[in-house]
């Protein structure tokens, strides 16, 4: 019984692994065709790490 349960949760984990790639690869190649995109896409990395910054912030 636990076995099977490790074995789904492997197939579980390497199939979003190989999802996130093919998404990755995707918006990449988006990414890199439009410049516009590549600014709008930077500028959200750095509201999310703003964020994230400010929530560690309220919870120390």
């Amino acid at each position: 019984m636990a076995k099977n349960s490790v074995m789904t949760i492997a197939k579980g984990v390497i199939g979003g692994m190989i999802a996130g790639v093919a998404i990755g690869a995707a918006g990449k190649t988006m990414i890199d065709k439009t410049p516009k995109m590549r600014k709008k896409a930077n500028k959200a990395m750095q509201t999310i790490g703003q964020v994230i910054d400010t929530a560690q912030y309220m919870f120390s």
